[in-house]
């Protein structure tokens, strides 16, 4: 697939919420990191690492793919730390396989 910014834009609009608030919850309940400690590393508040826990924020009702959830498997490992990448092509390119 040749990038399209347009169709990138809107694949990040419509994927990335949901992932970061898998992502989110799995940092702080499979890894055992604080939401104190969430915030700091993402750049956000502790405010937005609650609501991402209590799905107030980021629940669009995708569906997460095999593949998806292998892309936030390594995004948790590359916040926490460990030797892993993801990009938003990542995320574009494995988004658009579903349509």
């Amino acid at each position: 697939m040749q990038c399209d910014i347009m169709v990138c834009d809107s694949m990040v609009r419509r994927y990335l919420p949901t992932m970061r608030a898998e992502m989110v919850y799995r940092l702080i309940q499979n890894q055992g990191i604080s939401q104190s400690d969430a915030a700091k590393r993402l750049g956000v508040s502790r405010a937005a690492i609650s609501q991402y826990m209590s799905k107030k924020r980021g629940d669009s009702g995708i569906e997460i793919s095999t593949e998806l959830d292998a892309l936030i498997d390594r995004w948790t490992l590359a916040v926490i730390g460990q030797d892993s990448t993801i990009t938003l092509c990542d995320i574009c390119r494995c988004a658009s396989k579903k349509i």
